[in-house]
């Protein structure tokens, strides 16, 4: 089986101090867990199930440190591969920690809230040996996220990859305006412009990919955002009936499960702002693309008619059905990725809590029923 990642990207961060005292907070919150994750495994043994370490710390990181949720369950795993003591100047991340806003920014998770910070992108180098999608690192003089590829860079496409679908389309765009200008005159000036819209057409199908998946992304994001409130609500009132009950050792458990719930739909609030920002942008790119695409098809037709060919009135319809598929609507691609599931910690305590909800349930009817009797 192939690797899940061939090559390593580098993005250098030029980050405010604002941004700098952020991402140091981070890393000082990280390395209180990772000490710990130590403690534990000094008092209990490594433990390679993650689903019992999780039980074990998840709370205790959470009380002590303001690490975003995700980043726990990260670095749950990440601890395994890390010599107890070392200074901790990483930590791994993946596609909801950071997020590429535009070709100059990005957007990085931290205590302090989510961080927009310029980068630039420094190059490739083969291989990814990392169990995480991605890594803040810290080197030097330098804050890097360093991000594991799927399929080896190759030299044509190292500046595909580096610009995002609207500078892309800005590339085509000048392209068709300008440079295939200077080649109409030449032997080959109808297969240049063919050419030119099969890149546009390229264009407009990576455009459309990239909204669906945000589109599939905000219905998935909003579906769980209504699960968690109406579990938060769910708990809300097995609290009422267990202070009703004066079981406060099963309420203070099932408050921190709602804490945590809350925790995650503010991350997930925040995540489906970037898909909807994420919608917004493709559908500014459809529409710069199938402007394009019109420009090219025109300059394609008036060729063909002042070089006499013969079938420049069915290339010029075949165009236009073409260029008004643009116009279709997105495609959603079922394919979405993941988000922590709701915390296990608490259950046995919703259980008794549930069944004393329902008692005081079937007592507040019993009673109405007796007074209605009554009178």
């Amino acid at each position: 089986m192939a690797p899940r990642y061939q090559s390593t990207m580098s993005y250098a961060l030029s980050p405010s101090p604002d941004d700098m005292l952020a991402i140091r907070e981070t890393l000082a919150d990280y390395a209180v867990m990772m000490g710990i994750l130590d403690e534990i495994e000094r008092d209990r043994g490594a433990s390679a199930n993650l689903v019992a370490l999780h039980e074990q710390a998840y709370a205790t990181i959470r009380e002590r440190t303001r690490l975003p949720a995700r980043l726990v369950t990260l670095g749950l795993r990440d601890h395994a591969g890390r010599t107890s003591g070392n200074p901790i100047t990483d930590l791994p991340l993946d596609g909801r920690l950071y997020a590429i806003k535009s070709p100059t920014h990005l957007s990085l998770a931290t205590i302090d809230g989510r961080r927009h910070i310029a980068y630039a992108v420094t190059g490739y180098e083969p291989g990814w040996p990392d169990h995480a999608e991605a890594r803040l690192v810290l080197r030097d003089d330098e804050t890097l996220i360093l991000v594991g590829i799927a399929g080896a860079a190759k030299p044509k496409e190292t500046i595909m990859a580096t610009e995002g679908i609207l500078s892309r389309i800005g590339r085509v765009i000048a392209g068709v305006a300008h440079g295939s200008i200077d080649a109409l005159e030449g032997a080959n000036a109808i297969a240049t412009v063919e050419q030119s819209i099969r890149e546009i057409d390229a264009v407009a199908e990576d455009a459309r990919a990239g909204a669906g998946r945000a589109r599939a992304e905000e219905h998935r994001l909003k579906a769980k955002i209504a699960e968690i409130n109406d579990e938060i609500e769910d708990l809300a009132g097995k609290i009422e009936a267990g202070l009703a009950n004066g079981r406060e050792d099963l309420v203070k458990p099932v408050i921190g499960l709602q804490i945590d719930l809350e925790a995650q739909r503010s991350a997930l609030e925040t995540a489906l702002g970037e898909a909807v920002s994420k919608i917004e942008d493709a559908g500014k790119a459809l529409q710069a693309v199938n402007s394009a695409r019109q420009d090219a098809v025109a300059r394609l037709a008036a060729l063909k008619r002042s070089k006499g060919a013969e079938d420049g009135s069915r290339g010029a319809n075949a165009s236009v059905r073409n260029d008004n598929r643009l116009a279709q609507s997105l495609g959603t691609i079922e394919r979405v990725t993941g988000v922590s599931g709701r915390p296990a910690t608490g259950a046995s305590e919703v259980e008794e809590l549930a069944r004393m909800q329902r008692e005081k349930a079937i007592q507040e009817r019993l009673a109405r029923y007796k007074g209605q009797s009554e009178t």
